[in-house]
């Protein structure tokens, strides 16, 4: 006969397993909330992956894909749309003085941004023409005074404006932000910073911007390159860095654009481990090919 104790034993059993039922089942419907969670976080993450894509594309297809055939130089680009965030746009124009070439490469915080930057030099590109002796701080002036009342506080846009004069061989510049310049002197194995006349443009952007001039020689290179990448990160979460691309450009074999465009992209690659960037990364490469005939100014 099973005494007091074993019935409270029992009795006690029989309670634990009616609350491991309940918890089984609270426990089923918290898997079916989670699945059915999951499933949406999934359908959003798909339609955002889809719409950085699209976006990326758009980007991709407003940049130039001919870069005009200026006598005297040498010229190779690549835009690598980012997985995650993009921003950049960049174009190589020629004025209606034919002694004169543009350079201009953006890169923003985001999609919108870049959007909102083609729109407003789309709007503004007349003065370009209308003004030929317009200096590149007065368009980042006037691109500025549009820009920073569209955008949002977190918002930010570096940009580079460069002009460059055949008849002197001197190109006037004006760069705002964290674009990275670079100048390859021929024969040189130091590099010449180009230096930033202010910070990013940004909602609370108030710097009055300046232009600077840069003489260039038979075999000068100039190398742009935006955020992406830079600031691409390797395994180890550190970032490739400006040292890294001095480094690339400087053990680059002395050949032609193309090469040096392509080791500065193939080292970053391997640094990060990505076939396809975070972030938009733009590389310009321009080469001074022909011997430099100063010119007189008319």
């Amino acid at each position: 006969m099973p005494g007091k104790k074993d019935e409270n034993l029992l009795e006690r059993i029989s309670e634990l397993e009616s609350e491991l039922r309940a918890k089984d089942a609270e426990l089923a419907q918290m898997r079916l909330r989670l699945n059915a969670t999951n499933s949406r976080l999934e359908q959003v993450i798909d339609s955002i992956g889809h719409e950085i894509k699209m976006a990326s594309k758009i980007q991709k297809l407003l940049s130039p894909v001919e870069i005009p055939n200026i006598p005297g130089f040498d010229f190779s680009t690549k835009f690598i749309p980012g997985m995650k965030s993009g921003g950049d746009y960049f174009d190589i124009f020629e004025h209606e003085d034919r002694l004169r070439f543009g350079i201009v490469l953006s890169s923003g915080s985001g999609y919108g941004i870049s959007a909102l930057f083609l729109s407003i030099l789309m709007k503004i590109s007349s003065k370009i023409e209308a003004r030929r002796g317009l200096q590149p701080h007065e368009m980042v002036k006037a691109i500025a005074a549009e820009m920073i009342t569209e955008m949002k506080d977190k918002d930010r846009a570096s940009l580079f404006y460069g002009i460059v004069d055949r008849r002197n061989f001197e190109m006037h510049y004006c760069l705002v932000g964290d674009i990275v310049g670079l100048v390859q002197v021929h024969g040189q194995d130091a590099l010449e910073r180009l230096a930033a006349q202010s910070p990013a443009l940004s909602r609370g952007y108030n710097t009055e911007p300046h232009s600077a001039k840069i003489s260039l020689n038979s075999k000068d290179r100039l190398i742009l390159c935006t955020e992406g990448l830079l600031r691409e990160t390797g395994k180890d979460g550190k970032t490739w860095g400006e040292g890294s691309l001095t480094e690339a450009i400087r053990q680059s074999p002395r050949q032609g654009v193309h090469e040096l465009r392509n080791e500065i992209l193939y080292r970053c690659e391997a640094f990060s481990g990505k076939t396809e960037p975070d972030r938009d990364q733009t590389v310009l490469v321009l080469e001074v090919k022909d011997k430099v005939i100063k010119l007189a100014k008319q």
